[in-house]
């Protein structure tokens, strides 16, 4: 095996590493928090030896950090409503879609920030000043629609609010919504009903009308492509 090769499968293998190591980590962070979680159960996880692990990461406090991080990211270009050209019930139509089928592929994942938040959110801190300013500039094109008469007169924030609340029940509340659903959360003709009632019920609450090809577009942009395989 010549030199290029044995990169290239080295490389290989370490990405299939840290591929386990990640969804470990989701795991172990979404069921038992950041303190509760250990290096060594993300290790087992993994199938690797805590040794092992730490060869691959510096350690609890940056896996965590990343996967928050990445998180974040995700959401915060969700709610870039910015594109002018399309109307309101087309962006809120791909913001509900968008939001809840992540939430669907990715609930662990999703349930990390709830058990942050719970925990009293101390590691979020550096990522609210991003959050909070993207949501202003979403708050500040929802009262031009209000101002505009595109959207009825309401509270910009508590519609946001409530769009999350919505949205992050599926995965925070997964296991209610299966008992009293009587399906799996992964069931995908339970997930559209949810994604066209949800969708038709936040419209009409706004006082619009869905739009004509129901905005039914809900794939993510390229920075979500790795959330997709785990």
């Amino acid at each position: 095996m010549n030199q290029t090769k044995a990169r290239t499968k080295a490389k290989q293998n370490r990405d299939e590493v840290m591929h386990a190591i990640r969804r470990a980590a989701i795991s172990e962070f979404s069921q038992h928090g950041f303190s509760g979680a250990s290096t060594q159960a993300i290790a087992a996880r993994a199938g690797l030896s805590k040794s092992a692990l730490h060869y691959y990461i510096e350690d609890k406090e940056t896996l965590y950090s990343d996967l928050i991080g990445e998180l974040m990211a995700v959401w915060m270009q969700l709610v870039e409503f910015n594109d002018e050209s399309d109307t309101p019930p087309d962006i809120l139509a791909r913001y509900i879609r968008q939001k809840l089928t992540y939430t669907f592929e990715n609930p662990e994942l999703s349930r990390i920030f709830t058990t942050e938040l719970l925990s009293g959110g101390h590691r979020l801190e550096k990522f609210w000043p991003g959050a909070v300013g993207n949501t202003n500039r979403t708050i500040a094109l929802i009262n031009k629609w209000v101002k505009a008469g595109k959207i009825r007169e309401l509270d910009p924030w508590l519609l946001m609010m409530h769009l999350w609340a919505m949205t992050q029940y599926y995965a925070d509340y997964a296991i209610q919504a299966e008992k009293m659903l009587r399906k799996p959360m992964t069931d995908r003709a339970l997930q559209s009903h949810i994604l066209d009632e949800l969708v038709a019920f936040v419209l009409a609450g706004c006082g619009l009308s869905l739009p004509s090809h129901s905005a039914r577009d809900h794939s993510l942009k390229p920075l979500n492509n790795r959330d997709r395989q785990t």
